[in-house]
């Protein structure tokens, strides 16, 4: 599978944060501790992204997600301690991949997939995954059909046909599934059926799991100002200082800070704290610095 790490807090150092410990991501990157017979290495490409001011959204109060990605192994690449090392953000996605066999390696394939201010990763695999998005994207229509049944003048469906689903900048599950998603985050509303970020994850892992059992979803999506993450089957722990939080596949260091999530969670971090949720029970438990 893959590897992958966020970070929101007060401004780093992009490049430190991913060779940031002895067991850094740069370093998971050939010496993954627990790939859960996904593979053992994570040499099939990398990416990074990081958030800068720009004047979007409501009142230019939204950063703009800026991205750097490789298809060759991030040990090859100088750019990571050059380029990378010269730039700071209040919050950093980066991940490297293991690509899945038959799936293409190419630089659009590489995770974190953007879209203005929003940066997302997968680390996991969705079996027969054209078959099942399919089914997944007519599941979401159904969703929202419902939704506003009692609403004429509301459109009956968010995505139609599933052509939509030829948007994804690679022939992957991951790129298809940033499809879905990024289509659940632009209908958010007050009023529903989505209404926050954590409800979009949340019903997307759902309906994949729904169609999918066997789906391997550890989700990691961030806006600048907080991450959400998902662990179902792969590994995911969290760090929580006064002042920012990490999310990681694994520890990058040995910090007795850092705690394993347990599987089938919903995870929602920002500085200084991170709630998590079981994904199909209310029970949620608070981790605090």
């Amino acid at each position: 599978m893959c590897r992958h790490l966020g970070y929101v807090g007060p401004p780093v150092g992009v490049g430190e944060l991913v060779m940031r410990g002895p067991h850094s991501l740069f370093a998971q990157s050939w010496a993954p501790a627990d790939m859960r017979a996904g593979g053992t290495i994570n040499a099939d490409g990398f990416g990074v992204a990081w958030w800068r001011r720009a004047d979007i959204g409501v009142e230019a109060a939204r950063d703009a997600v800026t991205r750097y990605r490789n298809q060759a192994p991030i040990w090859t690449d100088p750019a990571v301690a050059e380029v990378l090392g010269q730039l700071e953000s209040r919050s950093v996605i980066a991940a490297v991949r293991s690509a899945t066999v038959g799936m293409p390696v190419e630089r659009s394939a590489c995770a974190p997939f953007t879209d203005e201010h929003w940066a997302f990763s997968h680390n996991g695999v969705i079996p027969d995954w054209r078959t099942t998005l399919v089914a997944v994207l007519a599941d979401i229509d159904d969703v929202f059909a419902t939704a506003v049944a009692d609403e004429p003048a509301s459109p009956a469906t968010l995505f139609g046909s599933p052509a939509l689903l030829l948007q994804a900048e690679a022939f992957t599950d991951s790129a298809a599934l940033w499809v879905l998603l990024r289509g659940l985050l632009r209908a958010i509303t007050p009023e529903g059926p989505i209404s926050s970020p954590a409800e979009a994850v949340q019903l997307l892992v759902a309906l994949v799991l729904r169609r999918q059992p066997t789906a391997r979803l550890n989700l990691l999506l961030g806006n600048g100002a907080a991450l959400w993450a998902t662990t179902c089957w792969h590994s995911l722990s969290v760090l929580v200082a006064d002042d920012h939080t990490v999310l990681s596949s694994e520890p990058y260091d040995a910090d007795p800070r850092w705690q394993s999530v347990t599987d089938r969670q919903l995870v929602v971090a920002t500085p200084g704290h991170c709630t998590i949720t079981a994904l199909e029970l209310p029970a949620t438990e608070r981790v605090r610095s």
